[in-house]
């Protein structure tokens, strides 16, 4: 549907304009329709595929409706991965710095 208001997509984080199609839920957000398709997500930090068809939790996962924040496999065993993790995640989403 048209946006009425201007947002941001929650799975690019880039800007939605207003009368730009996008998909919007009650208490999720709102995405673009390109976004909405996206059978697989990029890892937060280094932006390669995540993996999905590989992890642990695909059977319980809805890739339409997660966030964006999942890391790779690879990612996930480097040394000091919470700290690459937190550092990706502030500056993609600076409004979880607060």
């Amino acid at each position: 549907m048209p946006m009425k208001f201007p947002g941001t997509c929650i799975v690019c984080n880039q800007k939605i304009s207003v009368n730009e199609v996008g998909m919007w839920a009650k208490g999720i957000g709102v995405k673009h329709e390109k976004c909405a398709q996206i059978k697989e997500l990029q890892c937060v930090v280094c932006g390669s595929p995540a993996g999905c068809p590989q992890c642990e939790f695909q059977e319980n996962c809805d890739i339409p409706n997660v966030s964006c924040l999942c890391i790779c496999k690879r990612c996930s065993t480097e040394k000091d991965t919470f700290s690459h993790y937190r550092r990706s995640v502030g500056k993609k989403f600076s409004i979880l710095n607060s």
